[in-house]
């Protein structure tokens, strides 16, 4: 009998109801894998219809069409003499389950739901799926006739199963189940399963990823085994970026890993090992099982002469820093969103400030990893290339290249504009090669107020030159709000200006720190297509903007490092009660640093803090800089103006998701939008501790 196995999992870049393009990517990833001689294949969760399909999951459409692609699955010659290991929703007794199917020889094998959800922050599985709650317990499940006339079967195994082979015996593990204290691979390790898999869609996140390998390693640490990650990867039609990181590890040590980014819809990772090493890792352990419910199938993984076959050793994980993290996973985010779009490529409003900069750079980014593709003869990126820029035979010569063709940058000056921000925008429009516009927004302006000044007969003007605040304020807003519209108008028309054909995507560029106190005009020229940035922290960008002087030599960036903050910045929230002066800096109107405003977005959203436990925390973190008194006023503060200004999130950009206290109200921050400003109750109780320590 043989001892040595070699399994494939794979982290495919599928797109929600693509079922055509999910169906393509599996057979592909499953003739990979045959090449490379695994009989086992793993792919990520609800990989034939796509993980967010949200609530087209209710629709039978769905269910009907991801039996048809499994249909075609099961035909194919592709998946013969390979276990295949797939994701999709199943309806058992009129009930939505998140399901893995494992066939072999058009032979379904068993169905297995998935038993813990994932129902927090970004994640809505319970309220289109039901946990399969019964544990140990198989029932039957009766297959839509078309499956019957190809696999013969009348009925299969539905529920918390296993899959014994004549060599060892698999165990699924699903995604959020991983991340649950109780976790199932902890029971069945200690019924003898050898093997576990985890089909995953899991995003990516700022400094996530050592959580993921930890987790994966963790698993057999303890008890031995094998563990078998998939994961989706790119972006399948909304906010996250799903990070691949596709992985296999033995008894606590990672031997193969998959890419983190990158820019190839189908990669499959292999791994070739020994089942006697986890039989002799757990020799010594004491095992108390809880039987589980095998299912036999008459197949071995191994064969009986691969004494000669090597395996795999551990190997050391290498981790990207923040600052490549959002190099990479935006920028694959924003390529999925172009291609996929029919668009021509962006358009951005270059300010030169460090917000606008950074979401260039990404840009900028995307084409050095596009064009690294099409070096190394990607050719679906090569394809896509051209589709986009409407030329079937080009071939970009660099980066800066590719950029021209698809990356337009605008410097939306007004007579308050200085011309070191123009210089700086022009200047780094120039290294990186956009196509770079000059307008002038003053006679825009001047224009909308002649609007209201024959309707009023009265002509605002600037607290400088004698107005109001209320006139400063709207003043500003109507600066902001032209941009705007300037913006989408250049995006839909300038390459028809220029006789080229489509369309350019407007992208946004505020930052998650100043989403989370609406620190922006709502409709201004924060209001996008999508924004790459908006889930990440001023303090970030900083640093990704030093990463990107040396790593893509864009030294034209110093100039925007030495300026703290962008001019489209200066404009006041709305309804706020503070004005900005030509002497003010953002974190002064902000009333404190963007480090401290993210160390309360962190409390906000992940400790879960109201305003009293926020001050609390505040006054043992803070206690070296700030007395009990300053903390209750930066706490006090910041409730204010998030309070004020939370109902911006109802229409903020679509941003990548990247940091776990974002404030975005699509589905991550669920709160309300309309509030009492004053916090009554709240900063009474803040301020009566104050007083006790005073």
């Amino acid at each position: 009998m043989g001892r040595k196995v070699t399994l494939a999992t794979c982290s495919l870049n599928q797109w929600s109801l693509d079922f055509e393009g999910n169906l393509d990517r599996i057979l592909k990833s499953v003739e990979i894998a045959k090449t490379q001689g695994a009989k086992y294949r793993l792919g990520p969760e609800l990989e034939i219809c796509g993980y967010g399909c949200a609530d087209h999951f209710y629709e039978s459409d769905t269910l009907l069409h991801s039996f048809q692609v499994l249909r075609m699955l099961l035909e194919s010659p592709i998946t013969q003499d390979i276990i295949c290991d797939v994701g999709m929703p199943v309806m058992h007794h009129n009930v939505r389950y998140n399901c893995r199917v494992l066939f072999l020889n058009r032979k379904i094998l068993l169905i297995r739901p998935k038993m813990l959800m994932a129902n927090h922050g970004n994640y809505r599985e319970l309220r289109w799926f039901s946990p399969w709650n019964q544990l140990r317990k198989v029932e039957e499940y009766f297959l839509p006739r078309m499956i019957q006339e190809v696999t013969g079967q009348e009925t299969v195994p539905f529920g918390d199963c296993v899959l014994s082979t004549k060599d060892t015996c698999i165990g699924t593990e699903m995604c959020a189940e991983l991340w649950n204290p109780r976790s199932p691979h902890i029971q069945l390790g200690l019924d003898g399963v050898e093997i576990f898999t985890n089909s995953s869609a899991s995003h990516h996140e700022l400094r996530k990823a050592d959580q993921r390998v930890n987790l994966v390693k963790s698993a057999t640490t303890k008890s031995g085994g094998i563990y078998l990650y998939a994961n989706q990867r790119g972006c399948d039609g909304d906010r996250v970026y799903y990070d691949g990181c596709a992985m296999v590890a033995i008894n606590g040590d990672i031997v193969a890993q998959g890419a983190q980014f990158s820019l190839n819809d189908v990669e499959v990772i292999t791994a070739t090992v020994d089942l006697e090493d986890v039989r002799s890792y757990r020799g010594e352990l004491c095992h108390e099982p809880k039987p589980c419910h095998r299912v036999k199938v008459d197949f071995s993984l191994s064969t009986d002469d691969d004494i000669y076959l090597p395996a795999h050793q551990p190997i050391t994980w290498l981790f990207h820093t923040p600052e490549e993290e959002i190099s990479l996973g935006p920028a694959c985010w924003l390529w999925d969103y172009l291609r996929r779009s029919g668009q021509a490529g962006f358009l951005l409003p270059l300010s030169g400030g460090v917000d606008s900069s950074s979401t260039a750079c990404i840009v900028n980014s995307m084409c050095v990893l596009l064009c690294q593709a099409i070096e190394d003869n990607n050719s679906q990126v090569l394809e896509d290339v051209r589709r986009v820029v409407g030329e079937q035979s080009y071939y970009p010569q660099s980066p800066r290249d590719l950029c021209g063709h698809i990356f337009t940058t605008c410097y939306m000056a007004s007579e308050n504009s200085s011309s070191d921000t123009c210089n700086r925008a022009k200047d780094l429009s120039n290294q990186i090669g956009s196509t770079h516009i000059n307008i002038n927004i003053d006679i825009a302006v001047k224009g909308i107020l002649g609007i209201f000044s024959a309707v009023t007969g009265r002509w605002p003007q600037f607290q400088a030159n004698g107005g109001s605040q209320r006139e400063n304020l709207a003043l500003q807003n109507i600066q902001a709000r032209v941009r705007m519209l300037l913006a989408y108008l250049f995006a839909q028309l300038s390459l028809w200006a220029r006789g080229k054909p489509g369309g350019l995507l407007v992208l946004g560029s505020a930052n998650v720190d100043e989403s989370l106190t609406g620190y922006f005009t709502k409709y201004d020229c924060s209001s996008a297509d999508i924004n790459p940035i908006g889930g990440i922290s001023k303090t970030d960008l900083k640093s990704f903007l030093l990463y990107c002087v040396e790593h893509f030599q864009l030294t034209a960036l110093r100039g925007s490092l030495n300026v703290y903050m962008e001019h489209m910045l200066y404009f006041l929230f709305c309804l706020s009660s503070f004005l900005l002066t030509a002497t003010s800096s953002p974190q002064a109107d902000m009333g404190m640093t963007y480090s401290e405003l993210s160390v309360i977005g962190r409390l906000r959203k992940i400790s879960k803090c109201g305003p009293f436990s926020m001050f609390c925390k505040l006054i043992h973190m803070w206690k070296d800089a700030l007395s009990p008194t300053e903390v209750a006023q930066k706490v006090k503060h910041f409730f204010r103006m998030y309070s004020i200004n939370r109902h911006k999130m109802t229409t903020v950009t679509p941003s990548y998701h990247a940091e776990s206290y974002s404030p975005d109200d699509n589905r991550f921050d669920l709160r309300p939008f309309l509030y009492n400003t004053r916090w009554t109750w709240q900063f009474r109780c803040i301020d009566n501790q104050v007083t006790i320590k005073t």
